[in-house]
């Protein structure tokens, strides 16, 4: 791995563990604003506690070295997560505004993945 692909790599997977964490936390206090917001998509309340939960463990399997298969289903989680808030932003014709912050953090996942080291990769 390069010295520049080792860079990409901890910038993006830096600022994904951050936004992924800072999120979780804020569906885990489930705060009035969160709770509108996801209802409104058409969600139940409760997922915020299942999302919460599993960002943040997804944060720990994607930082922590070794499991290279638990690493790539957390990247498909995050992926999965992201572009589904994406979608569902765009079917209840959200404001452009709105797409930013699950947009920017599934174009994280994919640098990160693609960036990821050889000894994180399930196939080196």
């Amino acid at each position: 791995m390069t010295k520049r692909n080792k860079i990409i790599y901890w910038i993006a997977t830096s600022w994904l563990a951050l936004g992924m964490v800072s999120t979780a936390i804020v569906q885990l206090m489930k705060t009035k604003e969160e709770v509108e917001s996801f209802t409104r998509l058409g969600y139940p309340a409760y997922l915020l506690t299942v999302l919460g939960i599993w960002k943040i463990l997804g944060v720990v399997a994607v930082l922590v070295p070794k499991f290279p298969l638990v690493k790539e289903w957390a990247y498909a989680g995050f992926f999965f997560a992201m572009s589904g808030a994406v979608i569902s932003h765009l079917l209840v014709k959200d404001e452009a505004k709105e797409l930013f912050g699950p947009m920017l953090l599934l174009v994280l996942t994919v640098v990160s993945w693609y960036f990821r080291p050889e000894d994180r990769k399930i196939f080196s």
